[in-house]
């Protein structure tokens, strides 16, 4: 992997959602310095995803572990424990108010940043009623981020339709530093796969996304580097 020869905006977030090390390492070469900040999520993780995250914090690049810990506090706290001393730059946990205080714990005084992951962006408010929420996806997440800033963790992750709310509920406790990731980000006419709540770049960052995952579009393009290129230029005057 080459050393990025500009900076890339890092607020796009480039999602390695595939199967191998060895694959994800081609994309991030492919996509050279057009991207500096990518997403190791729990596909990777079962492939090696710690030896890229560190190949890629070694290359100078940033790192967001999308593990989505869930599990008793005193498991969440040491398993943090053990990712903060991994240079990664982000880190998240399901929006549960144990777990996110556990995390809290477990990554302070590094460099590590928790996130909250409030509601799936693949899930409808019909698919919340049968998991038994008696709550709106847009309540839900209200909720979640209420919890999130009580917990003292540094975001959360939502869909961009629920930033804005996120963001205005961050502002009134003082937290302007908080971070709303954004993943279900796509560029106008891209499909939206997998995801029910989605918009685009620009509607993500100006409804108070701090940062934007951004998969397919990207890394499924015939030319991802250009892919990438091209959402940045969409969201430079933002």
């Amino acid at each position: 992997m080459t050393q990025p020869d500009r900076l890339p905006d890092d607020r796009i977030v480039c999602a390695l959602d595939v199967p191998t090390t060895n694959e994800a390492a081609r994309l991030v070469e492919t996509i050279g310095d057009a991207v500096g900040f990518y997403k190791i999520g729990l596909q990777l993780f079962a492939a090696g995803g710690m030896d890229l995250a560190r190949a890629l914090k070694a290359d100078g690049r940033k790192v967001f572990l999308d593990w989505k810990l869930h599990d008793i506090g005193a498991t969440v706290e040491k398993a943090a424990a053990n990712l903060a001393g991994s240079g990664c730059d982000l880190l998240t946990v399901h929006a549960r108010p144990q777990v996110m205080a556990a995390a809290a714990r477990g990554v302070a005084g590094s460099g590590l940043k928790v996130l909250g992951v409030t509601v799936l962006t693949s899930l409808t408010a019909e698919d919340l009623i049968a998991d038994d929420h008696a709550l709106s996806p847009a309540d839900l997440v209200e909720r979640r981020v209420r919890q999130a800033l009580d917990a003292g963790i540094d975001g959360v992750v939502s869909s961009p339709h629920e930033a804005a709310r996120a963001r205005e509920i961050a502002a009134q406790a003082g937290r302007d530093d908080f971070l709303i990731v954004t993943p279900g980000v796509r560029p106008a006419g891209a499909a939206l796969d997998d995801q029910a709540r989605a918009a685009t770049p620009e509607a993500g960052l100006r409804a108070g996304a701090s940062h934007l995952v951004i998969g397919r579009p990207i890394t499924a393009a015939a030319d991802p580097r250009q892919a990438a290129r091209a959402i940045a230029e969409t969201i430079a005057a933002i």
